[in-house]
């Protein structure tokens, strides 16, 4: 086959079933829709862990989180990582990254886990000392800082950016978006810090956390400013770089919260018209610790509903947020149709590879919680992923256990570039091609390691989950807690099996499995240079 290019388009925080090729039963998404309907859609496609930075450094590596080394949010990507992207690039191709990274921290907020203390009568060494490896994080890494972005004058990144020769930048979430766009709003709109105050937002009746009526409109909201660049730099490959294929990456800030659909997109979707899942009401079932915790702390009045981690709701304010939802992607759905309209317009559909997923999921109002966190529940951790070859093709779905790991590998033996030692996905064009409809492997890991202690613990968690076609389990590092769940007979996770005597066999078979899993995700890169 020959050398494609390839568009990538990447939302955030995007559950799986929040769109119409996935049987959504009220969000149009007819331009996604139509990448499936000649494409393939992976029904069993699992993040590396539930969070931003490590997973979007795994979507860019192809290793687990434990491995790249990027674990948890505030932990940036090491530079001296290769991407899929610099492959790319060494390989002949022109590379561009349009949107959100998120590879490096975008707040100026202090770290939680710190190095302990010395000792009394320690000698304390310099900083090249503080980490396993001598200048850990010596290097350009706080590139998407917002100290070179809130003052709304432009700044020159060190280019490439892990791989990516050119790059429009969009930092944090919502109407709060920073970076090269927030350079852009202010070049339009001198009043731009008054249109993103939240208490300055226009006058509506919801009553969800975090949902804010932006008066940014929609011409001058992140998700158009992405498609607009977007089209640019199509239009600026077409017309002098045609000789070399390319590699663009279109990246979305949206749906994740704060929830502030711009215009029309705010009341597109109506509360009343969406439907709760199954697992909102608890009944007469043993509810999971993480989810006791989050209703015990709404109840009481202690709940944090303003930051990043997951709250318990009522049914009020997780329709809102569902409805909220459905507008952001209803407008990231229109700018996806507006890009794919420019790739055939400068002539170069007939040659792409256009692919669409998200770095991780959002409760949503499943178990009656809202946003994520350490949580291994389907909503979080299950996400979208379609692959489009060019041409007109048949729709196919797939129930092969795939996930963010092995987006890399087939990116590259789809480009015919060998990939580097210690990438750990599989490549998934023999599926993808249909000469081999069945790929080896029968379980997906997923990793968690957080700073914030949430959910009533103490300190960060340390989680691991298998997932198998039939099941669901996740442990705790230092904690005797567990969760076991039938996804078969219980797609909605509503039944925890761990300490259930009749399923102590299940559990024990599925932990000798977690370990043999665990022990091929230790990392084999660098490779010997002799035998010693």
């Amino acid at each position: 086959m020959t050398r494609p290019s390839f568009l990538l388009f990447i939302t955030d925080q995007h559950r799986a079933d929040y769109l119409g090729c996935s049987g959504h039963p009220t969000l149009k998404t007819p331009h996604i829709d139509s990448i499936a309907g000649r494409g393939t859609r992976f029904k069993r496609f699992y993040v590396a862990t539930p969070v931003c930075m490590p997973n979007r450094a795994t979507l860019m590596t192809g290793r687990m989180p434990s491995v790249h080394g990027a674990r948890s949010n505030g932990l940036p990507l090491s530079l001296h990582a290769n991407t899929f992207v610099d492959s790319l690039r060494a390989s002949g191709y022109t590379t561009a990254l349009v949107g959100k990274s998120h590879l490096q921290n975008f707040t100026g907020q202090p770290a939680i886990l710190k190095r302990p203390p010395a000792h009394p009568g320690h000698q304390v060494l310099d900083p090249s000392f503080a980490e396993a490896y001598k200048s850990a994080f010596e290097g350009a890494y706080d590139q998407e800082h917002p100290k070179h972005w809130d003052a709304g004058h432009d700044f020159s990144m060190q280019l490439p950016f892990y791989g990516f020769e050119h790059v429009d930048l969009c930092t944090a979430h919502g109407d709060q978006v920073g970076g090269h766009y927030y350079v852009w709003l202010k070049s339009w709109r001198p009043d731009a810090d008054e249109l993103r105050d939240h208490h300055k937002q226009l006058p509506h009746n919801y009553i969800c956390p975090q949902a804010f009526r932006t008066p940014i409109p929609e011409e001058l909201y992140p998700t158009t400013y992405v498609a607009e660049k977007s089209c640019e730099w199509l239009d600026h490959y077409a017309a002098g770089k045609r000789d070399k294929p390319f590699f663009l990456m279109t990246s979305f800030p949206d749906p994740h919260h704060p929830f502030t659909p711009p215009g029309r997109y705010w009341s597109m979707y109506a509360p009343e018209e969406m439907a709760l899942p199954a697992s909102f009401w608890s009944g007469n079932r043993i509810l999971a610790r993480p989810v006791i915790w989050a209703k015990e702390q709404r109840e009481s009045g202690t709940a944090d509903t303003a930051g990043q981690a997951a709250f318990a709701v009522n049914e009020r304010e997780a329709r809102e947020a569902m409805a909220l939802s459905c507008g952001m992607i209803a407008m990231i759905d229109d700018a996806i149709g507006r890009v794919l309209g420019r790739l055939t317009a400068c002539g170069l559909a007939d040659n792409t590879v256009v692919i669409f997923t998200t770095d991780h999921g959002d409760f949503l109002g499943d178990h009656g919680l809202l946003l994520k966190g350490p949580a291994h529940y389907e909503s979080i951790t299950h996400v979208p992923f379609i692959w489009a070859e060019p041409g007109k093709r048949a729709a196919r779905r797939t129930e092969i256990l795939v996930g963010t790991l092995d987006i890399a590998p087939t990116i590259l033996d789809r480009a015919n570039v060998q990939p580097y030692n210690g990438i750990q996905g599989l490549s998934l064009l023999p599926v993808l091609d249909g000469s081999n409809t069945t790929i080896t492997r029968d379980s997906m890991v997923i990793e968690d390691d957080q700073q914030r202690a949430i959910f009533g613990l103490t300190s960060g968690s340390r989680l691991r989950t298998l997932v198998t076609q039939h099941w669901r389990m996740t442990i705790a590092q230092d904690d005797p807690y567990g969760e076991l769940y039938d996804l078969q007979n219980d797609p909605d996770e509503m039944e925890n099996l761990f300490e259930d005597s009749a399923h102590r066999s299940v559990r024990a078979e599925l932990m000798e499995k977690l370990a043999y899993r665990l022990m091929e995700h230790s990392d084999r890169s660098p490779l010997p240079i002799g035998r010693a």
